[in-house]
């Protein structure tokens, strides 16, 4: 199920961005979703669909963002995910 909404963009910030009305719109979709994935709020998946991207170029999105799909508290954890891989 999708849902579809309206959002009102005035044409002098497209303009000022240089970017039409779909790129703005896919760039709100990219950004939202690095920052839900960021905080936590959607899996990596999720936010791949958001972001209407395959989870491989998600991932790759994710780094220009200095965001990492790894995520460990302590040198220690780390280590022993190593040691169990």
């Amino acid at each position: 199920m999708k849902i579809t909404g309206k959002i009102e963009i005035p044409e002098e910030i497209l303009l000022s961005l240089k970017k039409s009305e779909d790129e703005f719109i896919t760039e709100l979709k990219r950004t939202a979703a690095v920052r839900y994935y960021k905080e936590q709020k959607l899996s990596l998946g999720q936010c791949a669909i958001l972001a209407k991207m395959s989870e491989e170029e998600f991932i790759k999105y994710l780094s220009s963002f200095d965001a990492s799909i790894f995520s460990f508290d302590n040198k220690e954890e780390l280590l022993e995910d190593i040691k169990n891989a």
